[in-house]
């Protein structure tokens, strides 16, 4: 990938989450997050190899630890701000509550509290309104909220029906 904000995301040092962002304020692909964090923590593996390593190799330092520290929290972050829309769409395509909540190692009902939160915070920034310049309006209308708030009320065993999604 060579796009331009690719190239000066890779030219970016990272020394704290906020760092972690496009030039618009959006947020940066897991992938390339995990890309980057990788890098640095090849370099602070290579401490580990003997001084006499007969390759030429790249060995981290501090700068390192703290990008690792920097993008870790980013990607938790950014896992932690999917994780109620994960759960909607797992519902949508068919996983009961109890499955859901398996796969969280949890209980349903802290899955349930998990999407009640997540949709409600959704559904409050559509009622703070959309900005002028924004394409789309943020957030859920108050018919989607509705519906993932029925998600919420359906037993632990029961399936929606499997493909379908809103």
């Amino acid at each position: 990938m060579n796009t331009p904000e690719y190239v000066r995301w890779n030219g970016l040092a990272v020394r704290r989450p906020d760092d972690v962002r496009k030039t618009a304020g959006g947020r940066i692909p897991l992938s390339w997050q995990m890309e980057k964090r990788v890098k640095h923590v090849d370099r602070l593996m290579n401490r580990t190899l003997p001084a006499d390593f007969p390759d030429l190799v790249e060995r981290g330092g501090a700068d390192d630890v703290l990008a690792v520290l920097a993008l870790s929290e980013s990607i938790r972050r950014d896992l932690t701000a999917r994780r109620g829309g994960d759960i909607r769409e797992a519902i949508l395509l068919g996983a009961t509550w109890a499955e859901v909540a398996a796969a969280m190692d949890t209980t349903p009902d802290e899955a349930r509290a998990v999407l009640r939160d997540w949709t409600d915070r959704q559904h409050s920034l559509i009622q703070t309104g959309a900005t002028p310049d924004e394409a789309q309006p943020r957030g859920v209308e108050e018919d989607r909220h509705a519906a993932v708030l029925a998600l919420i009320e359906m037993a632990d065993g029961r399936r929606t029906e499997t493909g379908r999604h809103d």
